[in-house]
């Protein structure tokens, strides 16, 4: 074995690669195999180098230059008139100044002619500790917890401080190392750098075959259904028997549904809302991390904009506005939503074509129709107001607080009631208790499917600006028309089953986002958990190894409770808890095939210890 000639630690001068010039440099280590030394620069650039091109410092002789310049890369001669200005030991000299050395001009042409490749080790991407390099004379703390790329696509893309390195002591000549930038800023349009790894920013739409709600095809037939039905249940809320004999009902002219004064009324309603929205008013919290690594700012001022509105509707029936004309005119009022709804979900469509993929909801296809109904685009926003998550809870979700008060005085009205009746007070209580806890736990909100994954589209907007305000309503505005008496030893009943639902679903949701928020939370510590590849934990103890969905059937529970008060004559009150039923069950499908898909044999262990999905002894 041939004997190595310099020691680990000493300081000699290395040959920069195709090129006649020798730095000072530190022996770092020593490959037996392929007799390479591994080098330092000073600027900290590292280098493998064959022995014969290392000196050691005693065979140069000592400049006699007083110039106090520690530049590497400034090498003088007797019989050189230029100085390189560069501070990088690999840049070659420019073509308009002079080499005084033959030799030196030579090695110049014969690197730019066959553009020697460097093998860099791979030291040269993970800087030292803490340590601050300056690259392109911009300091960047490197931490020492970096990661390199996983994903494929990743090798395309070097961190900063590599690509950084590679460009200042390129030997390329000039025209390559611009064609290289083009592929480099080409390559980067495919990759964004995350917080903690390099995320890939390409949103792949599902296949045709995996879309939900029947492809196509479904949600087409959807778009056209749920308005006619809407207006086709609360027709037969207002005929004297409701009865499903009955049906259809009495049809009135589309012109007689259609009020400009009522879709005056809606607009300022929603804008009302839209203001409470952006007062700077409450915390700010940011959402669940993005595609890129980025994390969404929320103002949390839900329940302060409820406050606002309860006091702008008291002070209206201070002033003794007639809130009764928002029941007379219920249909017409279920109408403007539905236009306005629709038009949002348009103006939504189009301002998708200009966003980015990466901030494309993962649920879009590609294909218009199911996109317009799914939505394209994952959290618009005109500047900060997020038009999805202020939709979610503002204008429907308060708005069904207003109506049920506003059916409440209208049944005193109706009826010629000094009091509104014990059925009426009890689902106004439910549901109001129902909103204040949404709004209230507002943060919740953001780590749910709607936010994360769904697009904002005709799904949700009608969903949250028509479907909500004016069906879940639907108990008490039955109830103006069809009074029905109850007991308070039932009633007492119909509360205990209400509070047993409110309990299930409060407490198996605090426990889900407490666990979300922090994991290790010493309270948290009896709970049992399964590991994923993702780095988080499935819970199986507590609320979530009781069922795989407990806040489901809490919802459930409390909606039944929100129907029992208006009797069983008629099946239409139930309406509710029938679609909520299916409504859950189609979540917890979809919640089934997203977690099997991201958590695999974790999510089949998990659903072997809780084999019951929302209600007990019911796989």
């Amino acid at each position: 074995m041939p004997s190595r000639k310099f020691a680990d630690g000493e300081v000699v001068r290395g040959r920069w690669p195709g090129s006649s010039l020798y730095y000072e440099v530190e022996i770092l280590s020593h490959d037996s195999g392929s007799q390479l030394y591994t080098v330092k620069y000073k600027d900290g650039t590292e280098l493998e180098l064959k022995e014969n091109d290392i000196k050691p410092l005693t065979s140069f002789r000592q400049r006699k230059s007083g110039s106090t310049s520690s530049s590497p890369s400034r090498r003088r001669g007797s019989r050189s008139r230029s100085r390189s200005r560069s501070r990088s030991p690999g840049r070659p000299p420019r073509g308009s100044r002079r080499s005084a050395s033959a030799s030196h001009q030579a090695d110049i042409k014969e690197a730019r002619k066959e553009v020697l490749a460097v093998k860099l080790t791979p030291l040269i991407l993970k800087p030292f500790g803490n340590s601050i390099s300056i690259y392109n004379g911009e300091p960047e703390r490197v931490q020492p917890n970096d990661m390199p790329p996983r994903h494929t696509q990743e090798q395309f893309h070097l961190s900063q401080e590599s690509s950084s390195v590679s460009t200042q002591h390129s030997l390329r000549p000039r025209r390559e190392e611009i064609k290289l930038k083009e592929l480099d800023s080409k390559a980067e349009k495919l990759v964004t750098k995350g917080p903690a790894s390099l995320r890939t920013s390409e949103v792949t739409p599902p296949p045709t075959e995996d879309l939900e709600f029947g492809g196509v095809p479904g949600v087409f037939l959807i778009m056209l259904g749920l308005p006619v039905f809407l207006f086709l249940l609360l027709l037969m809320c207002r005929q004297p028997d409701p009865s499903l004999l009955n049906f259809p009902p009495h049809l009135p002219a589309l012109y007689d549904l259609w009020e400009t004064r009522v879709l005056g009324v809606y607009l300022l309603w929603f804008f009302i809302q839209a203001l409470f929205y952006l007062l700077p008013v409450g915390k700010v919290v940011e959402g669940m991390p993005l595609i890129d690594g980025r994390r969404l700012k929320y103002r949390l001022n839900g329940f302060y904009a409820f406050i606002l509105t309860l006091a702008v509707v008291g002070t209206a029936l201070f002033w003794g506005v007639e809130l009764s004309y928002v029941y007379s005119h219920f249909l017409q009022f279920a109408l403007a939503a539905t236009v306005f709804a629709v038009v949002l979900s348009g103006y939504l469509y189009a301002r998708s074509s200009k966003a980015p993929r990466s901030e494309l909801s993962p649920a879009s296809s590609g294909n218009a129709v199911y996109d317009f109904f799914i939505g394209r685009e994952l959290n618009p926003r005109i500047g900060t107001f997020d038009l999805k998550y202020f939709c979610e809870l503002r204008p429907g979700l308060i708005g069904w607080v207003v109506i049920n008060l506003v059916m409440l005085l209208a049944e005193m009205k109706v009826q010629g009631r000094a009091a509104p009746s014990l059925a009426m007070i009890l689902v106004n209580s439910f549901q109001l208790l129902y909103v204040v806890d949404a709004l209230w736990n507002e943060e919740a909100l953001l780590t749910t499917m709607d936010i994360i994954h769904d697009g904002f589209g005709f799904m949700l907007a009608f969903g949250d600006l028509v479907w909500v305000p004016f069906i879940y309503s639907v108990q008490a505005f039955y109830l103006v028309s069809h009074p029905n008496e109850v007991s308070w030893p039932v009633a007492s009943l119909i509360i205990a089953l209400k509070l047993c639902g409110y309990v299930i679903f409060r407490c198996a949701n605090s426990q889900k986002n407490a666990f979300r928020k922090n994991p290790s939370d010493p309270k948290l510590a009896h709970l049992k958990i399964i590991p994923t590849s993702t780095g988080k934990s499935l819970l199986v103890s507590g609320w979530w190894g009781f069922v795989r969905h407990p806040n489901y059937l809490g919802d459930l529970i409390m909606a039944l409770a929100w129907s029992l008060p208006c009797g069983f004559n008629h099946v239409l009150p139930y309406f509710y808890v029938i679609y909520f039923t299916l409504l859950l069950v189609h979540r917890d499908a979809r919640d089934e095939r997203h977690c099997r898909q991201k958590y695999g044999r974790a999510w089949e262990q998990y659903c072997r210890q809780v084999p019951y999905r929302i209600l007990p002894y019911v796989y």
